[in-house]
């Protein structure tokens, strides 16, 4: 298995409440991760991440209303916290661009709302789609609005043959004003469904 170089967060964006705050720096407590959390000046919040090498990640959250949002990006050598920062965007619902980099490709993985919806391999500048997340539900979903749109526009063709027939079988010119009506409102309807 190729030895990972270094990963990078880009475009990261977590928000947090205030008691997301504090399970958020309970996350890399205990882990061995030094971590060292401040509140500087309007309330914002900067996280300092050092692992055992010392090496410093700095995460700076913005007041916003009742939340925290924290906006940027940051390359992380070492493995232990690279997955710490991938578990608090997955946990916390965020969205990120990472690139994991391997001395011959870098894998880069987009995450949506604390999930991986695309995952791409990048080999001397060019992407190839490994993974992209369906959704399913909302794929069906279309499909059943489509096809009882379907059914409705059969239904009108139905209704409208039945009145034509009606109509062809009628001798007086006051019956035949009333069917001209319900064709015309049908004829609209029709027009709507199939636009």
């Amino acid at each position: 298995m190729a030895q990972r170089l270094a990963t990078e967060y880009v475009k990261t964006c977590l928000t947090l409440t205030e008691a997301e705050m504090i399970q958020f720096i309970q996350l890399f407590n205990g882990e061995d991760v030094f971590i060292e959390a401040k509140t500087v000046e309007g309330g914002n919040r900067e996280i300092v991440l050092r692992d055992g090498s010392g090496e410093k990640v700095v995460l700076a959250f913005e007041r916003k209303a009742a939340r925290y949002v924290c906006e940027g990006s940051c390359r992380v050598s070492d493995p232990l916290l690279a997955n710490l920062i991938r578990k608090a965007v997955s946990r916390f619902k965020g969205d990120a661009i990472v690139n994991r980099i391997y001395p011959a490709f870098t894998m880069k993985y987009v995450y949506k709302r604390g999930s991986v919806v695309q995952i791409s391999e990048i080999v001397s500048g060019k992407h190839k789609l490994v993974y992209e997340y369906k959704d399913t539900v909302q794929q069906f979903e279309q499909l059943f609005r489509k096809q009882h749109v379907e059914r409705q526009i059969t239904e009108v063709y139905t209704r409208i043959d039945e009145l034509l027939d009606e109509r062809n079988r009628m001798h007086n010119s006051s019956g035949t004003h009333n069917v001209d009506e319900q064709l015309a409102r049908l004829a609209h309807k029709l027009f709507e469904l199939e636009a």
